[in-house]
């Protein structure tokens, strides 16, 4: 009998193990990137460009590029872009809900829920040489300015 129960208690071991594992591979590490509450992984939206994919790590891919993100506005830490891939950091510094969404070249990405104020969150995209637009996807907060448009290969427009 005592083997029996050492083998189970070892199983359980291994199961135990076996779920932290997997709940810190969901990111549920308090870092910052995308998902519940401040921590998570990215979802595209199906598209071919920009693509986007998940940060169980949180650790960034490419060039890191902050986005301050405040009522109505969107302020970037980089003017130029070139090719390749980016993680764009999203900081709500505002005191409402805002999100994230990179659009252009024949697709979108964007975060899979708002952020409250005071989360950050990562968002990674490949972008290729043309037009985007950055811009906040909650109700009416586009059009209230809270976007800007960037040039891949080129020079930045903002608006």
């Amino acid at each position: 009998m005592a083997g029996t129960l050492s083998r189970s208690g070892a199983a359980v071991g291994a199961c135990v193990m076996t779920l932290a594992a997997v709940l810190t591979a969901c990111g549920n590490s308090g870092s910052g990137s995308v998902g519940t509450g401040t921590t998570s992984s990215a979802s595209p939206s199906p598209s071919s460009s920009p693509s986007s994919s998940p940060s169980a790590s949180g650790k960034p891919m490419g060039t890191t590029v902050t986005v301050q993100m405040t009522e109505y506005k969107l302020t970037l830490s980089s003017k130029t872009f070139k090719s390749g891939d980016y993680t764009f950091v999203a900081e709500n510094k505002g005191h409402i809900a805002h999100s994230l969404e990179v659009e252009g070249q024949g697709g979108d990405v964007r975060l899979p829920h708002d952020l409250a104020p005071g989360q950050s969150a990562q968002l990674r995209v490949t972008l290729k040489n043309g037009s985007y637009e950055l811009y906040c996807p909650v109700d009416g907060h586009k059009d209230l300015g809270m976007k800007t448009d960037i040039t891949v290969g080129g020079a930045t427009g903002g608006s």
